[in-house]
C-alpha cells in the first residue's frame, strides 16, 4: 500500500481530485491500491470485468479498441476504466502498459459513490453539458459577453480635437483614456458638449483636463444586472470594463439595446416581412451576435444551430416569394430542398449553400427558362445574405440539381445500383435533403422510395460505411491530438471535418439501415437507439461525445466573433484547459471507437 499522505500530495494535483474538501481528499486517499506495471503488460482486455478505476502514477498506458488500434496514449494523472465503470462494469477497450511504471487503482464502489456525491466529480467523468433552451436574459450574461468590440481609446495628452476626431471616425460615444497599459478615466460626447462646446474651451486643451478620471468601472466576469444597476443608480451611459488594471471594453446604452433586439424570432420575424434583398441582408448580418449570445446562455448546440437553420429557412423561403413576386407564378408545382448543414438543421457561424430543386413530372421544356431565373434569384440572393455558393455547385443553378421527380428517382436509384466513389459522395450528399419551400409532397415522394431501396441493397450499405470512415478523429498519440501540420491552421484540430464530420457520417449510416427518416445529426442517433440499430449504450456514448464536440465547436466560434474575427472551424488544443482537452480526447476516443464497430464483422451494431 502506497504511503496515504505521497497519495494525498499527488492527488492534489490532479482534477477532480483537487476540488475534495482536505478530510475527504485523505478518506479517498486511504482508498487506493498501489500496481506495479511492466513494459508491455495488459493491465485489463476488452470485455473484462473492471475492479476499479485507474489513474497513472508514473508510466505510459496505451489503450486499444477490440480491434487492436491504439486510440489513445496516457501518462501521469490521467485515469482510464470510467466508461466501462459508467456503463455495464466491463470494460469497453483494452489498457496495457507502454513502459514500467505504478498505477493507482481506485475501487469500484469508492468511483460510484465519489460519482454519485461530488458534483466536481460527476461533471468529471460525464463530461455534462447544460441542455435545452434558454431565453437570453441580458441580466445573467456576462460582461465579457456583451462588449460589442475592443474598446476606442486615447492618450491624455491627446488634444480634444484628435479625441473628438477619433470618435467621429471610429463611430463610438466615448474614448478610454490610457497611458501605456494603465487606464486613466473616460471621456464622452457629453464631456465634449458640456465641457467643451459649452464653455468655450480650446480645442488644442489636452483630453486630461475634460476627461472623468477613475470612472466606476465593472470587471469582465460582472453580470448585465450589474450594469443596468450602476446606470440606473449613477445614471450614466457608459461603463468601463477593466481587469487587473488595463481597459479591456466598453459597454454603452446601445449595446444593451442591441443585445435585447437580437433575438431568433425577431430575426425570423424580420427576414419573413423582408421587402427587398438589403433588408435580408441586415438581417443575416445580425446572426454573428445572436450565436455568441446565445452561446453565452449557455444553450445546447442542437438548439443554437436550429435556431440559426431557422432564419436560414425563413431568408429562403421569402427570397423564393420574392422571386415568384418578379417571375409571376410557377407553370408547374416545385420544392426547393435543401441539403449539407441547412438541411440537418445544423448550421453555425459559417455556412455555404448546398439546395435543389424537384419539379413535377408535369414540367415541359418550355419551364426551364422560369426555373433557372428561380434558381439563381435565390442562390445569388442567399450568396448576398453570406451563404455563399457551393464550390461543388451542389446548388439549384446547376441543371443537374433541378429536375423532375422522376429523374431524381432515377439519381438514386442509378446511385444505389453503382455505388461507385462519385456515387458515395452524392448520396451522402442528398440523403441529408430536408424540403424548405413550395409543395412538400414531392419530397416525400423521393424520400420514401429511395430509403427503403437503399436500405435493401446490402452492397450500397457497406460502400456507404465505407465511405462514412473516411474521416476520422484526430487523435494523436503523443499529445493527444493529431493537429494540423502546416499552412495556416498549423497546430490546430479541424473541428468540422475531423470533429463534427465523423458523427455525421455515423448517424447517416445509422438512418439508411434503419430506413430512418430523421435528417438531424442527433435526431437521428436518437431513432437509431429506440430502432436497435444500435446498443442504447453505444447510442448513449455517441451522442454525449457528439455534444461535446458540438458546443465545443460552438464555443470557439464564439469567441472569435466576440475577438472581432470571422468565425471557422478551427481550434488550438492549447486554448483549451487540461479539463477541456482530456475530455474532448475522450470525446474522440468514442467516435473513433462507434466507427471501429460499424466497420467490423459487426456491421453498425455495438
Amino acid at each position: 500500500m502506497e504511503d496515504v499522505q505521497t497519495i494525498v500530495s499527488f492527488l492534489e494535483t490532479v482534477h477532480p481530485y483537487d476540488s475534495l474538501p482536505r478530510d475527504e481528499l485523505a478518506r479517498v486517499a486511504g482508498c487506493f491500491s498501489r500496481r506495479e506495471i511492466a513494459a508491455g503488460e495488459t493491465i485489463y482486455r476488452h470485455g473484462e470485468r473492471l475492479t476499479g478505476l485507474y489513474l497513472v502514477k508514473r508510466g505510459g498506458v496505451e489503450i486499444l479498441e477490440p480491434s487492436g488500434d491504439v486510440i489513445s496514449v496516457l501518462g501521469p494523472r490521467n485515469s482510464f476504466g470510467e466508461r466501462g465503470l459508467m456503463r455495464d462494469g466491463r470494460a469497453a477497450t483494452t489498457a496495457q502498459s507502454t513502459s514500467e511504471g505504478v498505477l493507482l487503482m481506485l475501487p469500484a464502489d469508492e468511483f460510484r459513490h465519489l460519482f454519485a456525491a461530488s458534483p466536481a466529480f460527476e461533471r468529471f467523468f460525464t463530461r455534462r453539458r447544460t441542455q435545452g433552451y434558454r431565453a437570453s436574459d441580458l441580466t445573467t450574461q456576462k460582461v465579457a459577453d456583451l462588449m460589442a468590440r475592443k474598446p476606442v481609446t486615447c492618450g491624455p495628452a491627446d488634444t480634444i480635437r484628435a479625441a473628438a476626431m477619433k470618435m467621429r471616425d471610429a463611430g463610438v460615444s466615448s474614448l478610454g483614456v490610457v497611458e501605456g497599459h494603465a487606464f486613466l478615466g473616460i471621456v464622452t460626447t457629453r464631456d465634449m458638449t458640456n465641457k467643451v462646446v459649452a464653455t468655450g474651451l480650446d480645442p488644442a486643451t489636452p483630453v486630461a483636463e475634460v476627461m472623468t478620471r477613475d470612472p466606476i468601472a465593472l470587471s469582465p466576469e460582472a453580470l448585465g444586472s450589474d450594469i443596468l444597476h450602476v446606470m440606473l443608480e449613477r445614471r450614466i451611459g457608459h461603463l468601463p470594463v477593466v481587469e487587473e488594471g488595463r481597459l479591456v471594453g466598453m459597454i454603452t446604452q446601445t449595446d444593451l439595446t442591441r443585445f435585447q433586439a437580437v433575438s431568433s424570432a425577431q430575426l425570423v420575424r424580420d427576414a419573413a416581412t423582408a421587402e427587398s434583398l438589403d433588408e435580408l441582408k441586415a438581417v443575416t448580418g445580425r446572426i454573428p451576435k445572436l450565436l455568441v449570445q446565445l452561446v453565452a446562455g449557455h444553450n445546447s448546440h442542437e438548439v443554437v444551430t436550429r435556431l440559426i437553420t431557422d432564419i436560414s429557412d425563413t431568408v429562403t423561403r421569402r427570397l423564393l416569394t420574392l422571386a415568384e413576386a418578379e417571375l409571376g407564378p410557377p407553370p408547374v408545382a416545385y420544392c426547393w430542398c435543401a441539403c449539407g448543414s441547412q438541411g440537418r438543421q445544423e448550421q453555425t457561424g459559417v455556412s455555404d449553400q448546398d439546395n435543389c430543386l424537384i419539379l413535377s413530372d408535369k414540367t415541359l421544356p418550355a419551364d426551364a427558362p422560369y426555373f433557372s431565373a428561380l434558381a439563381a434569384f435565390v442562390s445569388d440572393g442567399l450568396d448576398a445574405c453570406g451563404y455563399v455558393y457551393c464550390p461543388g455547385e451542389m446548388m439549384a443553378t446547376n441543371p443537374r440539381w433541378r429536375q423532375p421527380l422522376a429523374v431524381w428517382r432515377q439519381y438514386f436509384l442509378g446511385w444505389i445500383d453503382r455505388p461507385d466513389p462519385m456515387a458515395q459522395m452524392l448520396s451522402s450528399v442528398m440523403f441529408d435533403l430536408r424540403p424548405i419551400g413550395g409543395d412538400e409532397s414531392l419530397f416525400h415522394e423521393l424520400q420514401a422510395d429511395t430509403l427503403g431501396m437503399a436500405a435493401k441493397n446490402s452492397i450500397f450499405v457497406a460502400h456507404m460505411i465505407a465511405n462514412s470512415l473516411k474521416h476520422m478523429p484526430p487523435l494523436g498519440l503523443i499529445r493527444g491530438f493529431a493537429t494540423i501540420r502546416s499552412g495556416e491552421h498549423k497546430n490546430h484540430i479541424d473541428l468540422k471535418h475531423n470533429g463534427v464530420v465523423p458523427v455525421i457520417d455515423l448517424g447517416r449510416v445509422y438512418a439508411l439501415i434503419g430506413e430512418l427518416g430523421a435528417v438531424n445529426t442527433r435526431a437521428r442517433l436518437q431513432a437509431a437507439e429506440n430502432a436497435g440499430v444500435i446498443s442504447v449504450s453505444g447510442a448513449r456514448d455517441l451522442i454525449e461525445a457528439y455534444d461535446m464536440i458540438a458546443q465545443i465547436r460552438l464555443e470557439n466560434q464564439a469567441r472569435l466573433i466576440r475577438s472581432g474575427r470571422a468565425p471557422d472551424n478551427f481550434l488550438a488544443p492549447s486554448d483549451l484547459s487540461d479539463f477541456e482537452r482530456s475530455h474532448l480526447r475522450d470525446a474522440f476516443v468514442v467516435v473513433r471507437t462507434m466507427q471501429s464497430a460499424l466497420g467490423s464483422a459487426r456491421g453498425a451494431r455495438t
